[in-house]
């Protein structure tokens, strides 16, 4: 326990009040730090930025200053400089960089840009790198409109494959002698055309199967034509065009019989081990400094490969490399190169081909902008293939649908659960764990370490789906086993989730027919594991998992399935979107966030050795709901502010003579609760000897918001409490912190059983309320939520302040207290 930031009340002093006296280590480091804050300048003991911090920021500002780059070297009828012998194509390929970067298809560099290519047909380009680029644009920029125009450059694309010889299935630029490079060009031109919904002969993804497979060295590796040797550049094409064209012609794990039964957790296609030799190959040879095998000759084009690669593959590491962080950071690093011959850094330029700067900035910006999607959610890799992996396409097909439905950009990765760490899995707000066997090693103390990284993860914010995808197996049994090892409270037991809880309806209401058991663990301020077990229908077979109707949707491919399979797949994948709204409220980070936590390590000072420190109270209203979020808003006010702060925990019972130790003590919950006589007379005596209290009700309950007010009502009762004035200064910079006065808070509507939670965002002035004791707040109250949002475990159905205005609320009270 702490026992020097404030002197403790002794038992045998007069009755009469005193206050409650700061130590001079104390005031000095406040002194500090309200000097600091005051004029503005920062304080000795300040927290180390770390790398990580850095080229989160610099990547953001390298994004921003290519983008302008592009629009500045735009020429008036809207092209940027194309070669002679490759018309459209600079200006397709900056377009397509634009686009990726996040510039919509209606600013106007972007709009001069689709008005200059729409002016050029198929046959007046004729090239496949261009057309294949155009076509790429067309998806990107607005699909349903230029639809006619990807089905226009498909029919190009599927005349000029090459029809026969060894090069059969390949393209050229054209010619007779296909290549690598523009095969691969062609082959992701086709791959989203057909997401967009043109239609492509099956015999070209057939004829460009076998040209892929055949032109495979030994080792695993491609090289530029068929025979020669590998280079990363050309592997990557190999690996990426093989998934593509997999993907398309391999059977899926889930098929419909011709009596229109789902039929799920079918035979593994084929074709895997190609995909892994190339990346094995890729794993050995692994370098972002140059084009492996291949030099310093297309480096920029080998690392829009390997974007491709490992967005596609859904890895995050290749071998043992993280190839993002390793590819943005050299990126960084050549631009600072280039800064210091005096360059300007807005660009990126290369050897040989790649000196057009026009060229590299456009590959370098589609590495670093389609790189850093958002995880939505990671599937977990857990004993044999056959088991965690048995629908290949489910969390995919998944992540396609959340894309359409959300409007943005939106990645997946596959997870080693015992080779990653906590804070690599929480990169992805949602872990999906499926299977068909036990889910718990064999080995005793492998079975404690993954219920307590699961434990872990969730404890931090993490939100885990699980799923038994195949009725036959053990999942079910060893999955019931690791919650009760990993959550053995008994609170924390799995439940039925009720017909009301938001998940049924977050995003689209589920028709009843298709409702099924989902059970949940309420953890923290939500449910924080939901567990869908298998489940037999009326006939006795078993229900269909939500991964093998995921598997089932196979968004823009023309799949025709019968009204009634149609109508539940659809219930699937809205019930997985659902889930996923719930668990992530739509508030996703770029992977780029993730690189480095700040450090927390303050530096040496003389100015005292004592941290602020904040006591939690125990009381029976729920005060665990939300366990982090009084660290997390110490932590944000280190990490904003500069403060030297303590993040032990200190759960102190009200009765207990330790409160006094402390000047502000923080109490939340989502339940009603009674205080007793003891606990009355020790906050009243707390608060009359200069103590503070910092109190929010979990999601505006209102059993817990009633009680409290009943309970502080009374507690002292010549002050009430009361509405604290928007124009205090507490919600302003007066005390060093935030302007606060207009914030975002989250008024969940009130819908109807059938229909899909609505939620409104508000922008409003803060509504707190407080108890005044000689001229200063000693209680401060929001019946609006700050401690979920402290959290970022906000759901849908949850009312309250986002969490960066629940932040700067929470530190502008914490400095308000150290100054009273």
């Amino acid at each position: 326990m702490m026992g020097n930031t404030w002197q403790t009340w002794e038992s045998a002093c007069p009755a009469r009040p005193r206050r409650l006296t700061a130590n001079a280590n104390l005031l000095k480091l406040i002194a500090s730090i309200l000097g600091c804050l005051l004029l503005g300048t920062f304080c000795p003991m300040v927290e180390a930025q770390v790398p990580g911090e850095k080229l989160a920021a610099a990547l953001e500002e390298s994004i921003n200053r290519a983008i302008e780059f592009l629009k500045r070297s735009q020429q008036a009828d809207g092209s940027w400089p194309d070669p002679v012998n490759m018309p459209c194509g600079m200006t397709s390929l900056c377009t397509l960089a634009l686009l990726s970067a996040g510039v919509p298809s209606d600013d106007p560099a972007v709009a001069r840009a689709l008005r200059y290519l729409l002016e050029h047909s198929p046959e007046d380009i004729n090239k496949t790198y261009p057309i294949a680029l155009q076509t790429m644009v067309y998806c990107r920029a607005d699909p349903s409109r230029y639809l006619p125009q990807i089905q226009e450059n498909v029919q190009w694309l599927a005349k000029t494959q090459i029809q026969g010889g060894a090069d059969r299935g390949g393209w050229s630029y054209p010619g007779s002698n296909a290549d690598n490079s523009n095969s691969q060009f062609a082959v992701l031109a086709l791959y989203e055309a057909e997401r967009a919904g043109a239609r492509i002969p099956d015999a070209v993804w057939t004829a460009a199967r076998q040209y892929w497979e055949s032109g495979q060295n030994p080792d695993g590796s491609w090289g530029y034509r068929q025979g020669q040797p590998g280079t990363g550049s050309m592997t990557c094409a190999g690996i990426t065009s093989l998934i593509i064209i997999y993907d398309v012609v391999r059977q899926p794990a889930a098929q419909v019989d011709d009596q229109n039964r789902i039929n799920c957790c079918q035979p593994a296609p084929g074709g895997i081990d190609r995909i892994q030799r190339g990346l094995n190959w890729l794993a050995r040879h692994f370098t972002v400094r140059q084009n492996p095998q291949g030099g310093n000759i297309w480096v920029f084009y080998y690392l829009y490969g390997l974007e491709r690669v490992g967005r596609l593959s859904a890895l995050r590491f290749i071998g043992q490399h993280d190839w993002y962080r390793e590819g943005s950071a050299f990126l960084l690093e050549l631009k600072a190169t280039v800064a210091a011959g005096g360059v300007p850094t807005d660009y990126w330029v290369g050897p040989n081909m790649e000196s057009d700067p026009l060229l590299a900035t456009s590959f370098a910006l589609l590495f670093l902008a389609k790189g850093r999607r958002p995880i939505l959610l990671s599937k977990v890799r857990l004993g044999p293939e056959g088991s965690w992996n048995s629908h290949p396409n489910d969390v995919y097909n998944l992540t396609t649908y959340t894309e359409s439905r959300w409007k943005m950009d939106l990645g997946w990765q596959i997870v080693d659960i015992a080779a990653a760490s906590v804070e690599d899995l929480l990169q992805s707000p949602v872990l999906y764990l499926g299977g068909v066997d036990s889910p718990l090693p064999s080995d005793p103390a492998a079975q404690k370490q993954l219920a307590q990284k699961i434990r872990d993860y969730v404890d931090r914010g993490g939100f885990l789906l699980a799923e038994a995808t195949c009725p036959q197996g053990t999942f079910d049994k060893g999955f019931r086993q690791l919650m009760a090892m990993a959550f053995p409270e008994p609170e924390y037991a799995l439940q039925m989730l009720p017909p009301e809880h938001p998940i049924w309806r977050a995003e689209e209401a589920i028709p009843p027919q298709f409702l099924r058991p989902l059970l949940g663990i309420e953890f923290g301020c939500r449910t924080s594991v939901v567990y869908a077990p298998a489940v037999a229908g009326k006939d006795g077979r078993f229900l269909p998992s939500l991964s093998c109707l995921w598997e089932l949707h196979r968004l823009g491919r023309g799949v025709t399935l019968a009204p009634a399979v149609a109508e539940e797949v659809k219930a699937g994948v809205n019930l997985g979107v659902n889930i996923l709204a719930y668990a992530t409220n739509r508030q996703l980070k770029y992977k780029y966030e993730f690189f480095e936590r700040p450090s927390l390590v303050a530096a040496q000072d003389t100015v005292a050795r004592d941290r602020i420190a904040v006591a939690q109270l125990l009381h029976p209203g729920g005060c665990h709901v939300a366990p982090r979020a009084l660290n997390n808003l110490l932590e944000a006010a280190a990490q904003q502010l500069r403060l030297r702060v303590d993040l032990a925990k200190y759960e102190i019972n009200i009765t207990d003579p330790a409160l006094f130790n402390f000047h502000l003590a923080f109490m939340h919950g989502r339940n009603a609760f009674r205080l007793t006589e003891d606990e009355r007379q020790q906050l009243r005596l707390y608060l009359e000897r200069g103590g503070m209290i910092l109190a929010d009700a979990v999601c505006a309950n209102r059993a817990f918001a009633e009680s409290f007010r009943r309970e502080f009502g009374t507690l002292i009762p010549e002050h009430p409490l009361q509405p604290i004035p928007p124009d205090d200064p507490i919600y302003t910079t007066a005390y060093g912190g935030f302007d606060v006065r207009f914030v975002s808070r989250r008024d969940p509507q009130p819908v109807g059983p059938d229909s899909p939670a609505a939620e409104a965002m508000r922008r409003v002035p803060p509504e707190l309320e407080g108890i005044r004791l000689d001229d200063r707040w000693a209680v401060i109250f929001s019946p609006y939520d700050l401690s979920c949002a402290l959290e970022r475990q906000q759901t849908v159905g949850c009312r309250g302040y986002i969490p960066e205005d629940a932040a700067r609320l929470g530190i502008n009270i914490l400095l308000y207290s150290l100054q009273q």
